[in-house]
């Protein structure tokens, strides 16, 4: 016996529509300073400021990342090719992400290193400046996708109606793309003002290898929480896999059989096979999972011992 209740397979998070379009702003606002910048650096002869602005260039290729993802999310939401629906888009988007982000420290890492051993001459006052105006709109921006990136976002259950929480590991790419761009303006600007104020010219790049190395750490948090997504990893550590096992079980039936990953935001999905020597029918043992978060796909089989 198994159950067998008519539903979609959209599990996308509740707040998708506003994050994708939270994450267009946020490419906009970047595409902008890059035109901005490269433009006049380009007028006034700045390389400072054409470096940046290219430097932003790629910063928002990655966020275009994001971007598409919620997209074709939601376009192919209830595409029947998805058995699952589109829900890991997200996570699939967070990866490449976390490669990217994970490029960009190791560029950081060995461009001050090179200037370490190199040293080349720096114009600190139109260095500051363009460090500022990188900080001020990477602030704009993490403001923007804050909500939802650091926190869990609520989402809708599909199977008990219920609200629940769930990371958006697309959000929180973007987000961690945004707040790399602000740590390295911030350490530049400190590196900076201490370089003209005391004659530290080797603290700029020697902050620059501090910066490459926190970013390469979220980089990895992030490589590691998509990826096990998208392999399908247990949630919650097995916590939330040990209680369902404990509740199909509570009068002596025994699971042979059982599956929980997650489905997108908010979402996990359970495939359960249970033995018992009096079976009853599947809706008996979806009654005993509720209220348990997040199970938006519930499927359980019985079979008689």
């Amino acid at each position: 016996m198994t159950a067998a209740l008519d539903h979609d397979h959209v599990f996308l998070g509740q707040d998708h529509a506003r994050n994708e379009r939270r994450t267009w702003a946020v490419i906009a606002l970047t595409v902008v300073t890059m035109g901005v910048e490269i433009a006049a650096g380009t007028i006034y002869g700045s390389m400072a400021l054409t470096a940046d602005g290219w430097h932003m260039s790629t910063h928002a290729a990655a966020l275009v990342i994001s971007a598409l993802a919620y997209r074709y999310a939601r376009r192919l939401a209830r595409d029947d090719r998805f058995s699952f629906g589109t829900g890991k888009f997200g996570d699939l988007a967070g990866f490449a992400s976390a490669i990217v982000l994970g490029l960009v420290a190791l560029l950081i890492a060995g461009e001050s290193l090179w200037r370490l051993v190199h040293p080349v001459a720096i114009d600190y006052g139109q260095a500051i400046v363009v460090a500022a105006i990188g900080l001020a709109v990477n602030l704009v921006s993490a403001g923007l996708l804050h909500h939802g990136a650091d926190h869990h976002e609520h989402d809708h259950d599909h199977g008990d109606h219920h609200h629940h929480h769930g990371h958006d590991n697309n959000l929180r790419a973007a987000y961690l793309h945004v707040l790399a761009d602000a740590l390295t303006s911030v350490l530049a600007i400190a590196a900076l003002l201490a370089g003209r104020s005391l004659g530290l010219a080797w603290l700029d790049p020697v902050i620059g290898v501090v910066g490459a190395l926190v970013i390469a750490r979220w980089s990895i948090g992030l490589m590691r929480d998509a990826g096990g997504s998208l392999l399908d990893v247990v949630p919650g550590g097995g916590a939330v896999a040990d209680e369902i096992r404990r509740r199909l079980q509570a009068e002596g039936e025994r699971v042979t059989d059982l599956h929980v990953w997650s489905l997108g935001p908010g979402h996990f999905g359970v495939i359960a096979a249970l033995t018992s020597s009096q079976p009853q029918a599947p809706a008996v043992y979806r009654d005993r999972l509720a209220g348990l978060p997040r199970l938006s796909h519930v499927t359980i089989e019985v079979n008689a011992a």
